[in-house]
């Protein structure tokens, strides 16, 4: 059954909102009794069977106008009120009962309609930008997407990340535009990581792919401005203690460790996918060392670009330098920070994805952990089973080839 309006309200304007019909009708039935003047409680008891028709489901209204009927008739009845004028009572506090008993259909299917359309919107949602798993190999993940548009569930930002033979690689991005005339950008781009991230050699080759696959996909025209994507593109090879990075005209990601927080700035950007401009991926890729408990954080402009009342824009490193560095706190800490940064007004598409490196004896421990509990007990004439730094790299550039 589609949610009554009131189900979208907090839990404190929902139950006001439905004690209000009740508030009606003890009001009406006060102020016909009490007041000087006949007919004075007569707009309260109809206005309580219209009020329940909004804020209520369809049951709850019908006995809502039954109760605003019966409470006129009583009290014509008990002020003795003629009978021709306690039918017209009657007929008015039905009459628009009625009305509200139609409005409430009309909401109800206006709903419908409504469910169905988030339905089908989660379901592109979780096809074009599922969910990471919370590990993948070496690494902890977390990630949080929040769409500008909130009814349409997903927008312009992207993300992705996956193990590939040349290890841990991850891109987060952003068309130039929100809402649902990005998602043909959001589905080229994620489509083609997904299959070239396993077997292109390096970062350019990676985003040379990319952005001819946005060309192709979403060529320009009437909504060309739908397609210019921004994106950082990241490469965690295994063991070898670094990161690295191509920036494709976006935002910096932030390195996390020993409670210093660090914004990985590229050397020299390339413009973003579907510019149509040749040095698209042709750029040079920047190399930092990645301790072993360190947390790469990446972002899409939606969290740099909010602002307050006052118009200044917010600043993540506060929020990510008190936060604990896991990186599910991260990115909730830091989701959290921007709402109450713009008072809840959600002004652009915002993406967050934290990576973070477990230290070699925390993943023995965890995978320990996981055979325990799954397997099972040895019988007890058997004998237990047991189990028995990363140097960082200097800061320098890698020119891919």
């Amino acid at each position: 059954m589609p949610p009554t309006p009131a189900a979208s309200m907090d839990p404190t304007a929902m139950r006001v909102a439905r004690l209000l019909p009740v508030f009606l009708i003890l009001s009406g039935m006060a102020a016909n009794l009490f007041a000087p003047e006949p007919y004075m409680g007569l707009p309260l008891l109809a206005a309580a069977p219209l009020m329940g028709c909004v804020v209520m489901r369809t049951r709850t209204s019908i006995g809502v106008a039954a109760a605003a009927c019966l409470a006129s008739v009583a009290i014509d009845l008990r002020i003795g009120r003629p009978l021709p004028a306690t039918l017209v009572d009657l007929g008015v506090v039905g009459l628009i009962g009625l009305i509200g008993m139609w409005v409430n259909h009309l909401m109800s299917r206006q709903r419908g309609h409504l469910t169905v359309a988030r339905d089908i919107a989660e379901a592109t949602q979780r096809a074009v930008l599922p969910s990471p798993p919370e590990r993948l190999g070496s690494f902890t993940v977390a990630a949080r997407y929040e769409p500008a548009q909130a009814e349409a569930r997903i927008g312009g930002d992207l993300y992705a990340v996956q193990e590939t033979p040349f290890g841990l690689r991850a891109i987060v991005g952003d068309v130039v535009g929100k809402g649902m005339g990005a998602v043909p950008a959001v589905s080229a781009v994620l489509g083609t990581f997904r299959e070239a991230a396993e077997s292109a050699p390096d970062l350019r080759v990676l985003a040379q792919r990319l952005d001819h696959a946005l060309e192709r996909d979403c060529p320009a025209g009437e909504e060309d401005a739908q397609c210019y994507t921004t994106a950082l593109l990241v490469e965690i090879p295994p063991g070898d203690g670094i990161v690295t990075l191509l920036s494709l005209g976006h935002p910096a990601p932030y390195l996390l460790h020993a409670g210093k927080v660090t914004q990985l700035e590229p050397t020299a950007p390339d413009p973003p996918l579907g510019t149509g401009l040749p040095e698209a991926g042709q750029g040079t890729s920047d190399t930092f060392p990645l301790p072993p408990d360190a947390t790469v954080l990446m972002l899409t402009d939606g969290v740099l670009e909010a602002r307050n009342r006052h118009g200044h824009f917010f600043d993540p490193t506060a929020t990510l330098s008190r936060t604990r560095v896991q990186p599910k706190d991260l990115v909730d800490a830091l989701v959290r920070s921007v709402s109450r940064w713009t008072d809840g007004e959600r002004q652009d598409d915002l993406v967050v994805l934290a990576l973070s490196r477990t230290p070699a004896g925390q993943q023995k421990a965890d995978q320990l952990a996981v055979r325990t509990q799954w397997t099972p007990a040895p019988p007890p004439l058997c004998a237990p089973n047991t189990s028995p730094a990363l140097s960082p790299a200097t800061y320098g550039n890698q020119q891919e080839s």
